[in-house]
């Protein structure tokens, strides 16, 4: 590729980034330091994990993202099949059968960036046709088949993940209020199907979230993650000294709840600033759909934002005690090695639209 084209790299973005992933590498040092020795090694992998990342980054940042269009059936191929493997030849872990090799691999994980990548070229191969209701169940076609094979393993959260980006990619290509209103009410009509499919775990967290009265020992996570943002007052308790975290009252420090290791260590200034830095990835997402040449990038960089912005949403949600508790991990910051090369790659394919934009007139 030109290399005049690499001045449309948006380090802003990139910069905003590899803020996060440092400091989640720092905190996750900390919430393991005292703890078992194979999860004092998180730290080390976490940054390999963000090292290789960022390569691929680079390398999919380099990749024209338009030699995908003639391949939306083979990458959803793709995404089935992972899943489909997952659901039969999976590692169980905790109850759940989400990942391939023992655990190193969660393919729902990559199949954030695939589904993206398969509705941004149907949505553009429609363009302006995302009114008429035809072509909004033909997306929702697409999503389905993967939210069953994510949810039956079980993984609600990460079904919904699906399931909203899609939401978000459809309104943005122009489906109807009218049509979002009727799907809420078929929704709310199948609401007592979806209570009853649901795992006893999944209903408990829901019921102990609204009435936790009926079983105070069920909200033992949420209520120490709270405790661990409001003990670190404005500016925390210090690095590495937070008490709930170390004196292992908190539980997954490294992972579900690192949001209130950050908020006990670093206080209201360092739970603040990882808001900031997240609304600063979104807003570069946002531009980039904004500057895309064509319909299929600008589809991809809303795709990405979309799915970013509900896992952060959620999972400081579950840790400020606003939503229930779930798996969903912190962008950039929770420990996995998954997680962070998808978030990665999910950049790379962004850069790749930016690289590419004609409308240079525009950056800032």
């Amino acid at each position: 590729m030109d290399r005049k084209q690499w001045r449309h790299f948006d380090l802003l973005l990139l910069a905003a980034t590899v803020l996060l992933i440092t400091l989640g590498v720092l905190m996750i040092r900390s919430a393991t330091m005292d703890k078992t020795p194979i999860l004092q090694k998180t730290a080390g992998r976490q940054v390999i994990f963000g090292l290789t990342g960022l390569v691929w980054m680079f390398l999919v940042a380099a990749f024209d993202y338009r030699l995908l269009d003639s391949f939306q059936k083979p990458i959803y191929v793709l995404l089935l099949a992972l899943l489909v493997t997952v659901t039969f030849f999976g590692s169980t872990r905790f109850g759940a059968q989400r990942s391939l090799w023992e655990g190193s691999f969660q393919p729902s994980e990559l199949a954030k960036v695939l589904i993206v990548l398969v509705l941004a070229k149907y949505f553009a191969n429609h363009e302006g046709q995302a009114g008429r209701l035809r072509y909004v169940f033909g997306s929702l076609f697409i999503v389905v088949p993967v939210v069953a094979l994510i949810y039956v393993q079980p993984d609600l959260d990460t079904a919904l993940i699906f399931l909203w980006t899609w939401l978000v990619m459809a309104l943005v290509a122009g489906m109807r209020l009218q049509h979002l209103i009727a799907f809420g009410v078929l929704g709310g009509f199948a609401m007592p199907a979806a209570w009853l499919a649901m795992k006893d775990y999944m209903r408990q967290r829901l019921v102990y979230f609204v009435m936790p009265s009926l079983e105070p020992a069920a909200r033992y996570s949420a209520d120490q993650a709270l405790v661990s943002i409001g003990s670190g007052g404005w500016l925390g308790k210090g690095y590495m000294q937070g008490t709930q975290t170390h004196l292992r009252f908190l539980l997954l420090p490294h992972s579900d709840f690192i949001y209130s290791v950050i908020g006990e260590e670093l206080g209201f200034a360092g739970a603040l600033a990882v808001i900031v830095l997240l609304v600063v990835v979104l807003i570069r997402l946002l531009r980039a759909a904004y500057m895309a040449r064509d319909a299929f990038g600008r589809y991809i960089a809303v795709g990405i934002a979309a799915f970013i912005f509900f896992q952060a949403a959620v999972n400081i949600g579950m840790n400020v005690g606003l939503l229930p508790v779930t798996g969903t991990p912190l962008p950039f910051l929770t420990y996995g090695g998954s997680s962070l090369w998808t978030l990665l790659i999910a950049e790379g394919f962004v850069q790749s639209v930016l690289l590419r934009h004609k409308m240079t007139e525009f950056a800032f």
